[in-house]
Protein backbone atom coordinates (compact mmCIF):
# COMPACT_ATOMS: atom_id res chain seq x y z
CA UNK A 1 0.00 0.00 0.00
CA UNK A 2 1.62 3.53 -0.80
CA UNK A 3 2.41 5.67 1.97
CA UNK A 4 3.27 9.22 2.11
CA UNK A 5 6.75 9.54 3.19
CA UNK A 6 6.38 12.98 5.01
CA UNK A 7 3.73 11.83 7.47
CA UNK A 8 4.87 8.72 7.26
CA UNK A 9 1.29 6.76 7.40
CA UNK A 10 -0.33 4.22 4.47
CA UNK A 11 -3.32 6.81 4.16
CA UNK A 12 -4.59 6.31 7.61
CA UNK A 13 -5.17 2.62 6.77
CA UNK A 14 -7.29 3.98 3.53
CA UNK A 15 -7.13 1.93 -0.06
CA UNK A 16 -5.73 4.53 -2.49
CA UNK A 17 -8.85 4.72 -4.45
CA UNK A 18 -10.88 5.82 -1.48
CA UNK A 19 -8.70 9.57 -1.14
CA UNK A 20 -9.03 9.43 -5.20
CA UNK A 21 -12.93 9.63 -4.33
CA UNK A 22 -12.13 12.22 -1.17
CA UNK A 23 -10.36 14.62 -3.32
CA UNK A 24 -12.59 14.05 -5.78
CA UNK A 25 -15.97 15.34 -3.51
CA UNK A 26 -13.51 17.72 -1.42
CA UNK A 27 -12.46 19.83 -5.32
CA UNK A 28 -16.13 19.95 -5.41
CA UNK A 29 -16.53 21.42 -2.65
CA UNK A 30 -14.02 24.24 -2.65
CA UNK A 31 -15.17 24.74 -6.69
CA UNK A 32 -18.49 26.21 -4.46
CA UNK A 33 -16.22 28.22 -2.55
CA UNK A 34 -14.46 29.61 -5.36
CA UNK A 35 -17.90 30.50 -7.35
CA UNK A 36 -18.23 32.67 -4.10
CA UNK A 37 -14.50 34.15 -4.97
CA UNK A 38 -14.78 34.75 -8.36
CA UNK A 39 -18.29 36.51 -8.00
CA UNK A 40 -17.44 38.68 -5.03
CA UNK A 41 -13.44 38.80 -5.42
CA UNK A 42 -13.46 41.38 -8.59
CA UNK A 43 -16.60 43.76 -6.96
CA UNK A 44 -14.54 43.56 -3.70
CA UNK A 45 -16.91 42.17 -1.65
CA UNK A 46 -15.86 40.03 1.15
CA UNK A 47 -16.38 36.18 0.43
CA UNK A 48 -17.09 35.11 4.14
CA UNK A 49 -20.19 37.27 4.44
CA UNK A 50 -23.27 37.32 3.96
CA UNK A 51 -23.73 33.26 3.47
CA UNK A 52 -24.33 32.50 0.01
CA UNK A 53 -27.59 33.55 -1.73
CA UNK A 54 -29.63 34.33 -4.44
CA UNK A 55 -27.73 37.39 -6.18
CA UNK A 56 -31.41 38.39 -7.62
CA UNK A 57 -33.52 38.10 -4.50
CA UNK A 58 -31.22 38.14 -2.05
CA UNK A 59 -32.61 34.38 -0.68
CA UNK A 60 -30.20 33.17 1.81
CA UNK A 61 -29.31 29.76 0.24
CA UNK A 62 -29.94 26.93 3.09
CA UNK A 63 -27.31 24.20 3.42
CA UNK A 64 -28.97 21.55 2.05
CA UNK A 65 -29.64 23.66 -1.43
CA UNK A 66 -26.18 24.51 -1.54
CA UNK A 67 -24.60 20.74 -2.30
CA UNK A 68 -22.36 21.23 -5.21
CA UNK A 69 -23.21 19.84 -8.55
CA UNK A 70 -26.54 17.64 -7.16
CA UNK A 71 -28.42 21.27 -6.33
CA UNK A 72 -27.40 22.60 -9.43
CA UNK A 73 -28.65 19.69 -11.20
CA UNK A 74 -31.59 19.75 -8.90
CA UNK A 75 -32.62 22.83 -9.41
CA UNK A 76 -32.41 23.11 -13.00
CA UNK A 77 -30.22 26.07 -12.89
CA UNK A 78 -32.50 28.21 -11.15
CA UNK A 79 -33.27 29.84 -7.58
CA UNK A 80 -35.39 27.58 -5.23
CA UNK A 81 -36.86 31.11 -4.35
CA UNK A 82 -37.72 33.16 -7.22
CA UNK A 83 -37.14 31.08 -9.95
CA UNK A 84 -34.16 33.56 -11.59
CA UNK A 85 -31.49 31.66 -14.18
CA UNK A 86 -28.34 30.62 -12.21
CA UNK A 87 -25.23 30.71 -14.25
CA UNK A 88 -23.57 27.16 -15.71
CA UNK A 89 -20.65 28.69 -14.45
CA UNK A 90 -21.68 27.16 -11.00
CA UNK A 91 -21.77 23.93 -11.74
CA UNK A 92 -18.71 24.13 -14.06
CA UNK A 93 -16.17 25.62 -11.72
CA UNK A 94 -17.72 23.02 -9.14
CA UNK A 95 -16.65 20.05 -11.98
CA UNK A 96 -13.56 21.61 -12.92
CA UNK A 97 -11.93 22.19 -9.78
CA UNK A 98 -13.23 18.54 -8.65
CA UNK A 99 -11.48 16.73 -11.84
CA UNK A 100 -8.33 18.95 -10.96
CA UNK A 101 -8.12 17.56 -7.53
CA UNK A 102 -9.00 14.20 -8.94
CA UNK A 103 -6.18 14.67 -11.36
CA UNK A 104 -3.58 16.29 -8.79
CA UNK A 105 -3.90 12.89 -6.68
CA UNK A 106 -4.02 10.41 -9.06
CA UNK A 107 -0.47 12.29 -10.51
CA UNK A 108 1.22 12.67 -7.28
CA UNK A 109 -0.72 11.23 -4.65
CA UNK A 110 1.46 7.79 -4.79
CA UNK A 111 4.20 10.41 -3.80
CA UNK A 112 3.17 12.65 -1.02
CA UNK A 113 -0.17 13.85 -0.09
CA UNK A 114 1.29 16.90 1.02
CA UNK A 115 2.40 17.04 -2.31
CA UNK A 116 -0.92 16.39 -3.78
CA UNK A 117 -2.69 19.20 -1.91
CA UNK A 118 -0.13 21.85 -2.53
CA UNK A 119 -0.94 21.26 -6.51
CA UNK A 120 -4.52 21.20 -5.61
CA UNK A 121 -4.20 24.77 -3.78
CA UNK A 122 -2.38 25.83 -6.71
CA UNK A 123 -4.75 25.11 -9.13
CA UNK A 124 -7.93 26.18 -7.38
CA UNK A 125 -5.47 29.62 -7.89
CA UNK A 126 -5.96 29.43 -11.41
CA UNK A 127 -8.87 28.46 -11.73
CA UNK A 128 -10.45 31.25 -9.76
CA UNK A 129 -8.17 33.82 -11.66
CA UNK A 130 -9.08 32.18 -15.28
CA UNK A 131 -12.76 33.25 -14.42
CA UNK A 132 -12.23 36.55 -12.82
CA UNK A 133 -9.79 37.37 -16.14
CA UNK A 134 -12.28 36.44 -18.55
CA UNK A 135 -15.34 38.32 -17.01
CA UNK A 136 -12.98 41.38 -15.76
CA UNK A 137 -9.85 41.33 -17.73
CA UNK A 138 -7.76 41.34 -14.17
CA UNK A 139 -6.33 39.16 -11.73
CA UNK A 140 -7.32 40.87 -8.07
CA UNK A 141 -3.77 40.74 -5.57
CA UNK A 142 -5.28 38.41 -2.87
CA UNK A 143 -4.80 36.05 -6.31
CA UNK A 144 -1.74 37.02 -7.29
CA UNK A 145 0.28 38.50 -3.97
CA UNK A 146 -1.83 35.66 -2.45
CA UNK A 147 -0.46 32.81 -3.94
CA UNK A 148 3.57 34.31 -3.98
CA UNK A 149 2.90 33.89 -0.29
CA UNK A 150 1.27 30.27 -0.51
CA UNK A 151 3.63 29.32 -3.11
CA UNK A 152 6.87 30.04 -0.84
CA UNK A 153 5.61 29.06 2.26
CA UNK A 154 4.44 25.15 0.46
CA UNK A 155 7.92 25.30 -0.78
CA UNK A 156 9.57 25.57 2.89
CA UNK A 157 6.98 22.89 3.84
CA UNK A 158 7.02 20.39 0.75
CA UNK A 159 10.61 20.66 -0.45
CA UNK A 160 9.30 18.02 -3.44
CA UNK A 161 7.10 20.61 -4.88
CA UNK A 162 10.67 21.65 -6.45
CA UNK A 163 12.01 18.55 -6.45
CA UNK A 164 14.19 19.52 -3.75
CA UNK A 165 15.40 17.33 -0.90
CA UNK A 166 15.58 20.37 1.82
CA UNK A 167 13.90 23.16 2.90
CA UNK A 168 16.69 25.51 1.97
CA UNK A 169 16.72 24.06 -1.75
CA UNK A 170 13.41 24.06 -2.04
CA UNK A 171 12.84 27.88 -1.30
CA UNK A 172 15.86 29.30 -3.29
CA UNK A 173 13.90 27.46 -6.11
CA UNK A 174 10.42 29.35 -5.28
CA UNK A 175 12.72 32.34 -4.80
CA UNK A 176 14.21 32.40 -8.20
CA UNK A 177 11.17 31.22 -9.46
CA UNK A 178 9.16 34.45 -8.03
CA UNK A 179 11.91 36.53 -9.42
CA UNK A 180 12.01 34.88 -13.15
CA UNK A 181 8.46 35.17 -13.24
CA UNK A 182 8.13 38.76 -12.29
CA UNK A 183 11.07 39.58 -14.04
CA UNK A 184 10.87 37.85 -17.32
CA UNK A 185 6.70 38.92 -17.62
CA UNK A 186 7.82 42.47 -16.87
CA UNK A 187 10.43 42.95 -19.40
CA UNK A 188 7.97 41.33 -21.86
CA UNK A 189 5.45 44.05 -21.04
CA UNK A 190 7.58 46.88 -21.12
CA UNK A 191 8.74 46.03 -24.74
CA UNK A 192 5.27 45.56 -25.52
CA UNK A 193 4.95 48.94 -24.71
CA UNK A 194 7.73 50.11 -26.47
CA UNK A 195 7.39 48.71 -29.86
CA UNK A 196 3.72 47.60 -29.84
CA UNK A 197 2.03 50.19 -27.14
CA UNK A 198 -0.08 52.12 -29.54
CA UNK A 199 -2.35 51.37 -32.66
CA UNK A 200 -3.50 54.52 -35.42
CA UNK A 201 -7.06 53.65 -36.88
CA UNK A 202 -7.29 55.48 -40.12
CA UNK A 203 -10.76 57.50 -41.00
CA UNK A 204 -12.38 58.38 -43.87
CA UNK A 205 -11.93 62.07 -44.36
CA UNK A 206 -13.64 64.51 -42.00
CA UNK A 207 -14.81 61.47 -39.94
CA UNK A 208 -17.25 62.66 -37.03
CA UNK A 209 -15.62 61.26 -33.53
CA UNK A 210 -17.74 61.52 -30.45
CA UNK A 211 -16.30 61.24 -26.68
CA UNK A 212 -19.14 60.56 -24.10
CA UNK A 213 -19.05 60.21 -20.35
CA UNK A 214 -18.20 56.42 -20.99
CA UNK A 215 -16.25 56.05 -24.52
CA UNK A 216 -15.88 57.24 -27.55
CA UNK A 217 -18.04 56.60 -30.18
CA UNK A 218 -17.52 56.28 -34.17
CA UNK A 219 -20.63 55.64 -35.88
CA UNK A 220 -22.46 52.72 -34.44
CA UNK A 221 -19.42 51.15 -32.56
CA UNK A 222 -18.58 52.59 -29.13
CA UNK A 223 -14.95 51.49 -27.81
CA UNK A 224 -15.09 52.24 -24.29
CA UNK A 225 -12.68 54.35 -22.06
CA UNK A 226 -12.34 51.13 -19.61
CA UNK A 227 -11.17 49.46 -22.97
CA UNK A 228 -8.17 51.67 -23.59
CA UNK A 229 -7.24 53.02 -20.19
CA UNK A 230 -4.82 50.69 -18.29
CA UNK A 231 -2.76 53.27 -16.48
CA UNK A 232 -3.31 56.59 -16.09
CA UNK A 233 -0.31 57.19 -18.48
CA UNK A 234 -2.44 55.68 -21.19
CA UNK A 235 -3.66 58.78 -24.17
CA UNK A 236 -5.52 58.87 -26.77
CA UNK A 237 -4.28 61.18 -29.67
CA UNK A 238 -5.83 62.80 -32.61
CA UNK A 239 -5.32 66.01 -35.29
CA UNK A 240 -8.42 67.34 -35.19
CA UNK A 241 -9.68 69.37 -38.38
CA UNK A 242 -12.63 70.84 -35.77
CA UNK A 243 -13.53 70.10 -32.13
CA UNK A 244 -16.44 71.13 -30.74
CA UNK A 245 -17.66 71.69 -26.69
CA UNK A 246 -21.05 73.11 -25.77
CA UNK A 247 -19.48 76.23 -25.31
CA UNK A 248 -16.54 76.95 -27.51
CA UNK A 249 -15.23 75.66 -30.81
CA UNK A 250 -11.84 75.05 -32.14
CA UNK A 251 -10.03 74.51 -35.60
CA UNK A 252 -7.41 72.81 -36.60
CA UNK A 253 -6.12 71.43 -33.12
CA UNK A 254 -3.91 68.70 -31.14
CA UNK A 255 -6.55 66.68 -28.88
CA UNK A 256 -4.94 64.53 -26.16
CA UNK A 257 -7.32 62.44 -23.80
CA UNK A 258 -5.87 60.60 -20.56
CA UNK A 259 -7.99 59.15 -17.66
CA UNK A 260 -6.89 62.57 -15.67
CA UNK A 261 -6.96 65.47 -18.33
CA UNK A 262 -8.06 66.58 -21.69
CA UNK A 263 -5.88 68.64 -23.40
CA UNK A 264 -7.36 70.68 -26.70
CA UNK A 265 -4.57 73.01 -28.48
CA UNK A 266 -3.13 74.83 -25.63
CA UNK A 267 -6.20 74.22 -23.28
CA UNK A 268 -6.76 71.38 -20.45
CA UNK A 269 -9.72 70.23 -18.90
CA UNK A 270 -10.96 67.61 -16.47
CA UNK A 271 -12.36 65.02 -18.95
CA UNK A 272 -15.20 64.75 -15.94
CA UNK A 273 -16.07 68.37 -16.13
CA UNK A 274 -16.17 67.78 -20.21
CA UNK A 275 -19.13 65.27 -20.72
CA UNK A 276 -19.72 65.32 -24.63
CA UNK A 277 -16.91 66.47 -27.32
CA UNK A 278 -17.52 65.90 -30.92
CA UNK A 279 -14.11 66.05 -33.04
CA UNK A 280 -13.95 65.64 -37.26
CA UNK A 281 -10.56 63.49 -38.19
CA UNK A 282 -9.07 61.21 -40.65
CA UNK A 283 -7.05 59.37 -37.42
CA UNK A 284 -6.90 57.84 -33.83
CA UNK A 285 -3.60 57.11 -32.35
CA UNK A 286 -5.14 54.56 -29.47
CA UNK A 287 -2.96 53.10 -26.83
CA UNK A 288 -2.64 49.45 -26.89
CA UNK A 289 -1.85 46.68 -23.60
CA UNK A 290 -0.25 43.13 -24.77
CA UNK A 291 -0.37 42.58 -20.77
CA UNK A 292 -1.17 43.68 -17.73
CA UNK A 293 1.25 43.95 -14.13
CA UNK A 294 -1.64 41.43 -12.82
CA UNK A 295 -0.30 38.80 -15.59
CA UNK A 296 3.67 39.93 -13.55
CA UNK A 297 2.25 39.26 -10.46
CA UNK A 298 0.43 36.11 -11.61
CA UNK A 299 3.49 34.68 -13.25
CA UNK A 300 5.66 35.50 -9.91
CA UNK A 301 2.69 33.11 -8.27
CA UNK A 302 3.54 30.75 -10.75
CA UNK A 303 6.57 31.16 -10.23
CA UNK A 304 7.17 30.36 -6.27
CA UNK A 305 5.01 27.37 -6.70
CA UNK A 306 6.42 25.64 -9.82
CA UNK A 307 10.23 27.24 -10.12
CA UNK A 308 12.03 29.64 -12.84
CA UNK A 309 11.66 26.59 -15.73
CA UNK A 310 7.95 26.49 -15.61
CA UNK A 311 8.08 30.23 -16.06
CA UNK A 312 9.93 29.65 -19.53
CA UNK A 313 7.52 26.95 -20.65
CA UNK A 314 4.41 29.09 -19.03
CA UNK A 315 5.55 31.82 -21.31
CA UNK A 316 6.89 30.05 -24.49
CA UNK A 317 3.34 27.62 -24.16
CA UNK A 318 0.71 30.58 -23.64
CA UNK A 319 1.88 32.51 -26.07
CA UNK A 320 1.35 29.57 -28.79
CA UNK A 321 -1.94 28.72 -27.34
CA UNK A 322 -2.77 32.64 -27.25
CA UNK A 323 -1.97 33.05 -30.81
CA UNK A 324 -4.16 29.94 -31.96
CA UNK A 325 -6.79 30.92 -30.22
CA UNK A 326 -6.76 34.61 -31.31
CA UNK A 327 -6.36 33.60 -34.92
CA UNK A 328 -9.27 31.02 -34.53
CA UNK A 329 -11.62 33.66 -33.16
CA UNK A 330 -11.02 36.04 -35.90
CA UNK A 331 -11.46 33.72 -38.41
CA UNK A 332 -14.34 33.00 -36.55
CA UNK A 333 -15.30 36.70 -36.87
CA UNK A 334 -15.55 35.97 -33.13
CA UNK A 335 -12.75 38.88 -32.77
CA UNK A 336 -11.22 41.34 -34.39
CA UNK A 337 -7.61 41.99 -34.79
CA UNK A 338 -7.56 44.71 -32.17
CA UNK A 339 -9.76 43.51 -29.73
CA UNK A 340 -8.79 43.05 -26.56
CA UNK A 341 -7.99 39.20 -24.89
CA UNK A 342 -7.45 38.42 -21.10
CA UNK A 343 -4.35 36.65 -21.36
CA UNK A 344 -4.25 35.01 -18.11
CA UNK A 345 -6.38 31.67 -18.79
CA UNK A 346 -3.37 30.91 -21.44
CA UNK A 347 -0.79 31.11 -18.62
CA UNK A 348 -2.62 29.50 -16.12
CA UNK A 349 -3.51 26.57 -19.05
CA UNK A 350 0.09 26.59 -19.77
CA UNK A 351 1.02 25.94 -16.10
CA UNK A 352 -1.54 23.22 -15.75
CA UNK A 353 -0.01 21.33 -18.70
CA UNK A 354 3.69 21.85 -16.81
CA UNK A 355 2.15 20.04 -13.56
CA UNK A 356 0.49 17.41 -15.53
CA UNK A 357 3.53 16.76 -18.34
CA UNK A 358 5.34 19.55 -19.17
CA UNK A 359 8.22 19.23 -17.11
CA UNK A 360 8.90 15.54 -18.05
CA UNK A 361 8.93 17.63 -21.92
CA UNK A 362 10.89 19.39 -20.26
CA UNK A 363 13.61 17.31 -18.85
CA UNK A 364 13.45 15.21 -22.31
CA UNK A 365 13.94 18.36 -24.11
CA UNK A 366 17.44 19.17 -22.01
CA UNK A 367 18.13 15.60 -21.89
CA UNK A 368 18.93 14.98 -25.71
CA UNK A 369 21.06 18.24 -26.40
Amino acid sequence: MPSDPILNLPYWGMPFYFWSAVFLMFGCIVGSFLNVVIHRLPLEQSIVSPPSHCPHCQYSIPWYLNVPLVTWIYLRGKCANCGARISARYFLVELLTGVAFLACWLAYGSQSALLALAYCLFLSGLIAATFIDFEHFIIPDEITIGGVAAGFFCSLVIPKLHGATTPAASLTASFLGICAGAGLIYFVLRMGKLFFGRQRMSLPEFSKVIFTETGIVLGDEEIRYDELFYRKSDAVRLEARTAELSDRCYRDVSVRLTPLKLRIGEEEFNPADVPYLEVTTDSLLLPREAMGLGDVKFMAAIGAFLGWPAVVFSLMASSVIGSIVGVTLIALKKQTASGRLPYGPYIALAAVIWIFGGRLWWDWFWAVR
